[in-house]
């Protein structure tokens, strides 16, 4: 059995798919395992939703939520003007528009129209929500721990890591050493951040997978090997001009 992991696909179902067909992936002998933040940012949040659906439900795909995942969930349920504010500035509106239609916000965004597009999309994209909701927080193998920000060193035992911290962990991360003796694969962070390059970063004890590709740099798949890894590569073709993570 193969093994690949992606992460941060952020909407950009076009680079996500043309990725699946140049790693040959078959659902049938090979195991994919997803980092989270589907959505947001990249215009096509929906498309990717589905096809992460897809891939868990009828193809044993492992998904796992990231905290742009979870910032959606919040806003959907949750109407407190800081939480939508914190949402629409880290790339929101694309995935709302994605979902609601690109015409959805043509005469500004204003709350109505906010609170119009948690009411559709909880309405029309139940199953879909229903997915997001019920994702777990990491996985788990023989030599390696997947998780979409990291885990806290802090602990004795990495799985005391609260969500919270899985999802959006950084410096604290992977600027200390792991108290595991298995190997952490993680996304959130990009990779240019940890080595100044778009490239999968390989710490020690960590491996950084997020390539920044709804950046305009690149979508990377580790794929991992009996003997070690390898690492696949797909180029950003739509670039979408947004501030990093605020």
């Amino acid at each position: 059995m193969r093994t690949f992991a992606i992460s941060d696909i952020h909407g950009m179902y076009d680079e996500f798919c043309d990725m699946l067909e140049q790693i040959s992936f078959d659902p049938d002998s090979d195991r994919l395992i997803l980092l989270g933040d589907y959505i947001d940012r990249g215009y096509k949040s929906k498309e990717v939703v589905r096809r992460v659906k897809e891939l868990a439900e009828k193809h044993g795909a492992i998904a796992i939520k990231g905290n742009h995942d979870e910032m959606f969930l919040e806003f959907l349920y949750n109407s407190e003007p800081q939480k939508t504010e914190r949402y629409l500035r880290n790339g929101g509106k694309a995935t709302l528009e994605s979902f609601c239609g690109s015409d959805w916000f043509s005469n500004g965004v204003t709350d109505e129209l906010l609170q119009s597009a948690r009411e559709y999309i909880l309405e029309h994209y139940a199953e879909e929500i229903a997915f997001l909701q019920q994702l777990p927080y990491f996985y788990e193998t023989e030599k390696h721990i997947f998780v979409h920000a990291g885990i806290n060193p802090a602990y004795e035992d990495w799985r005391e890591t609260p969500p919270y911290e899985m999802i959006w962990i950084r410096d604290a991360f992977y600027h200390q050493p792991v108290k595991e003796a298995r190997t952490v694969v993680f996304g959130h962070t990009t990779c240019s951040t940890l080595h100044e390059k778009p490239d999968v970063w390989f710490g020690a004890g960590k491996i950084g997978i997020d390539g920044a590709c709804v950046f305009g740099s690149q979508l990377n798949c580790l794929e991992i090997k009996p003997d070690g890894y390898e690492v696949h590569v797909v180029r950003t073709k739509t670039f979408v001009n947004l501030e990093k993570e605020q």
